[in-house]
């Protein structure tokens, strides 16, 4: 008797899942534990096993979305399935060879609807299709009459295709259709709440990036001698956030029902670039971890979202986003709050710019930062302040180490 396969749940707040890729074609012979499919939620990707060896039998097709607990397949008892494809070709000839003489016992002859040969050439030339032709000859045989009627009745409609399909584009003008992954349709939807829900500004700021750049390159060769990391800016925004939220908690905190719920510690979400969108996984109590653990943080995350093996509890919570467009050029925006948090921080590019420095100008290397923050928790008193405390630390990367 075959053992059915069905979704397994994947988490409190999932109810459905898209079957994204059949890893095993039907009637494939699977061991036990081995992956057969790909399942997709809207935050992460899973992989289903088989739960005994045997032959698979494929019962939802890819792309199927699919509630928890429906069969995806089931496993038979024995061997692969290759045999009893092999028995099913000759069905194919056997089935055409029963339709043939089907088709022959209608009660038209075969000159119904033929054109003699001159009223073939007829409609040939006038483009009439010989098949909207009612034939007036023997056994329904089209005539020269019979043509050059059609013709006239025909001309009128033929001219009309001629005219429209004269101009002539150089190049590709396809298009091509492709349904939205679940994460996509969550992303989307949460993005339209946040607009709808909250009361969303953005406060603007620029940090001279020169002393963290000079310490960087004073010390990453020791550094990553020491930690087997390099020494990025990561880590120093995520520290900056760290110590400005205890200045300004409204900033690390959320808005429950009627009430402001405010965290004595930083769970900070960092946007990442995944193959099958942007997605945000978390470094737990980054308050307590040194640069070094933050950087180490960083890479086995941002490795894990792009292959698509973040689990659900890695991208569940968080209590602030950091967000760096910078590293795809971005030199200025206004990020989306991520939902229930109520601020979010925007990295950008770094450009060399003319500043003044004590009544001088000089060229240095300068990042505009942006802190969307939703006003019905967060005063413009305390964006402010807290952005400025961000660049204050940045700008003078010793206040990380000492606190002040």
């Amino acid at each position: 008797m075959g053992l059915e396969i069905k979704v397994p749940p994947v988490g409190e707040s999932i109810t459905e899942v898209v079957l994204s890729r059949w890893v095993k074609n039907d009637g494939d012979f699977v061991e036990m534990d081995e992956i057969i499919a790909e399942l997709e939620s809207d935050k992460a990707t899973f992989e289903l096993t088989a739960e005994k060896a045997g032959t698979l039998k494929i019962v939802a097709a890819e792309g199927d979305t699919l509630p928890i607990g429906a069969v995806v397949c089931s496993i038979e008892e024995g061997g692969a399935a290759a045999a009893p494809a092999k028995t099913e070709s000759p069905a194919a000839p056997v089935a055409d060879k029963v339709s043939a003489p089907v088709a022959e016992k209608s009660g038209e002859s075969y000159a119904t609807g033929t054109p003699s040969p001159s009223a073939a050439k007829i409609l040939a030339e006038k483009g009439v299709d010989a098949g909207v032709v009612k034939g007036t000859g023997v056994d329904g045989r089209i005539t020269k009459e019979d043509a050059q009627k059609a013709e006239k009745a025909a001309s009128p409609k033929v001219e009309a295709p001629k005219a429209t399909s004269a101009p002539a584009v150089a190049g590709s003008r396809g298009e091509r259709r492709e349904k939205m992954s679940p994460l996509r349709k969550t992303v989307a939807k949460r993005l339209v709440t946040v607009k709808n829900e909250t009361a969303m500004l953005t406060t603007f700021n620029e940090v001279n990036m020169k002393p963290i750049m000079d310490l960087r390159a004073k010390y990453k060769d020791q550094f990553k001698e020491k930690h087997g990391v390099g020494l990025g800016f990561m880590s120093f925004f995520t520290k900056a956030v760290c110590e400005a939220a205890k200045d300004f908690p409204a900033v690390n905190a959320r808005i429950e029902g009627e009430e402001v719920v405010y965290n004595d510690f930083v769970d900070v979400s960092i946007a990442v670039s995944a193959p099958k969108g942007l997605v945000v996984p978390i470094i737990r109590n980054a308050e307590s971890m040194s640069l070094a653990q933050i950087e180490k943080t960083v890479i086995e995350l941002a490795t894990k979202a792009r292959d698509s093996k973040l689990t659900i509890d890695e991208m569940t919570g968080g209590t602030f986003t950091i967000t760096n467009g910078g590293v795809f050029g971005s030199m200025m925006s206004t990020p989306i709050i991520n939902a229930p948090q109520s601020a979010i921080l925007g990295m950008h590019n770094i450009i060399e710019r003319p500043i003044a420095e004590n009544k001088e100008v000089v060229i240095r290397p300068m990042m505009y930062i942006a802190l969307s923050y939703d006003h019905r928790i967060i005063d413009g008193r305390e964006s402010v302040g807290f952005l400025v405390r961000v660049k204050q630390l940045l700008e003078d990367p010793a206040r990380l180490l000492l606190g002040v």
